[in-house]
C-alpha cells in the first residue's frame, strides 16, 4: 500500500470488517530494524532547544489575559520570516513555507489586528496580503463545522508547514468529555502526520489553579511535543513570562516579553525570570488513569454497595486518597458525577451506589460501616 493510499482515509471506511485492508494497513505500519527512518525536520527553536518538528504538535497555555496570542504572534512571525522574533528562531522548508492560522473565538476586527501584528513582526507590510499566511476567523461556526473547515483547508491547500489553532477548546462541545478529547487529539495526530506539518494549539489554564483546562488539556499535555506556559509577571504587570511546561527536547531558559508603544511584543531586557517559581500542575480528575480509578474504587467499594450520598462521598475520599488524589467534599462530589457519567459507578438502588463491574448481585453495606 502506497503512502498516497494510506493518506486517503476514504479507503478506510469499514476497515474493521475488511480483513484484506487490515492486513495491508498492518504491513504498511510495520517498523523494520534494518531500515533507516528520517529524523523529523526541526522547524522552531528557543535557544538550542527544539520546540517544534514536522509531523508533531505542540501547545501554548496560560490564564486569561496572560498575552498568549501575543506570544503565538511572535512564534508565527518567526516562521513567516524564517528568522528570529523574541526568542523563537524558525526555518520552514522551502516547500512548506505557508502558515495556516485559525482563530475560533475573536471577532474579524481582532483577527485582523492579530494578522497585522504578525506581518509587522515579520518585517512585512501590514496592509498587504502575504501568500504564506492564510488566516481564518471561525468564531460564528459550530464546533463540528470549525473542525471540518480546518480539515477541508488542509485537504485542498498545499504547502503548509505550520498550523495554528488559537482556541482548540472551541472545536468541541465539552472540554471534559473523554470521547471528544480523544477525537480531537487523534485529529491533530492524523493531520500532522498525513500532511507532514506542525500544529500549534492555544488552550487556557484553569482560573483557580495552574492546570491545563479540561480533559482535552490533559490529553494535549500527554501527547504534545512541547507545551509552553505563558504567565503574567508577579512583579511587573506589563511583562509576561514564557516557560516550558512539558518538552521532549531539553528545557530552555525561560524568557520574558513586554508590549512596546507600537503594540508589538519585545524582549523585556532588564527583567530576570525566576525559573524556580514554576509550579507543577496539580492532578485533576481528568488526569486519573483507568488503572488508578480501578485501584481507588476497589478501596472505596470493595465488592459492596454503599448506601447514602454522604457515605459514598466519604468512601470515595478514602479510596482516592490512596492514589494521591486527596481532595475536599466539593471536588469529590464532582468526581462522583464524573464516575456516574462514565459508568464506572452506578446507582444500584434507592440512593445506593456500587461499581459498575460488580453490579447487580452485591450485599448491602450498612451505613454505619462507612466511617466519616
Amino acid at each position: 500500500m502506497t503512502m498516497e493510499e494510506m493518506n486517503d482515509m476514504s479507503l478506510f471506511e469499514g476497515a474493521a470488517d475488511n480483513a484484506d485492508l487490515l492486513e495491508k494497513l498492518l504491513k504498511a505500519s510495520l517498523i523494520h530494524a534494518d531500515e533507516t527512518y528520517q529524523t523529523p525536520p526541526q522547524i522552531i527553536w528557543v535557544d538550542n532547544s527544539t520546540i517544534a518538528t514536522l509531523g508533531n504538535f505542540s501547545a501554548s497555555t496560560g490564564k486569561a489575559k496572560s498575552r498568549k496570542t501575543f506570544n503565538v504572534s511572535a512564534l508565527v512571525a518567526a516562521s513567516l520570516a524564517n528568522g528570529k522574533v523574541l526568542q523563537y528562531t524558525a526555518k520552514l522548508p522551502d516547500d512548506k513555507r505557508k502558515i495556516l492560522y485559525v482563530d475560533t473565538e475573536q471577532s474579524r476586527f481582532h483577527c485582523h489586528s492579530v494578522m497585522q501584528r504578525i506581518l509587522r513582526l515579520a518585517g512585512l507590510p501590514d496592509n498587504m496580503n502575504s501568500e504564506n499566511l492564510v488566516f481564518f476567523g471561525l468564531r460564528e461556526y459550530s464546533p463540528n463545522l470549525r473542525l471540518r473547515l480546518i480539515e477541508y483547508a488542509l485537504q485542498t491547500q498545499k504547502g503548509f508547514g505550520l498550523v495554528i489553532i488559537d482556541g482548540i477548546r472551541d472545536l468541541m462541545l465539552d472540554i471534559n468529555n473523554p470521547s471528544e478529547s480523544v477525537h480531537i487529539i487523534n485529529k491533530l495526530m492524523q493531520w500532522s502526520s498525513r500532511y507532514d506539518l506542525h500544529i500549534h494549539c492555544v488552550l487556557h489554564l484553569n482560573k483557580g489553579d495552574d492546570n491545563v483546562r479540561g480533559h482535552i488539556g490533559t490529553e494535549l499535555s500527554n501527547k504534545a511535543e512541547t507545551v509552553l506556559v505563558i504567565s503574567k509577571s508577579n512583579s511587573m504587570a506589563n511583562v509576561s513570562e514564557v516557560k516550558p511546561l512539558n518538552i521532549r527536547d531539553k528545557d530552555f531558559a525561560p524568557f520574558a516579553f513586554q508590549i512596546n508603544k507600537e503594540g508589538l511584543p519585545e524582549i523585556a531586557k532588564d527583567y530576570v525570570v525566576d525559573s524556580t517559581t514554576a509550579k507543577q500542575p496539580k492532578m485533576t480528575i481528568a488526569d486519573i488513569t483507568d488503572e488508578q480509578h480501578d485501584k481507588a474504587l476497589g478501596m472505596a467499594f470493595g465488592k459492596k454497595v454503599v448506601s447514602g450520598y454522604e457515605n459514598v462521598i466519604n468512601a470515595l475520599t478514602k479510596g482516592y486518597t490512596t492514589i494521591g488524589f486527596a481532595r475536599g467534599r466539593t471536588v469529590m462530589s464532582k468526581l462522583l458525577t464524573f464516575l456516574l457519567k462514565s459508568k464506572l459507578v452506578v446507582k444500584c438502588g434507592n440512593n445506593e451506589y456500587c461499581r459498575m463491574k460488580d453490579y447487580p448481585s452485591l450485599p448491602l453495606l450498612e451505613e454505619q460501616e462507612v466511617k466519616k
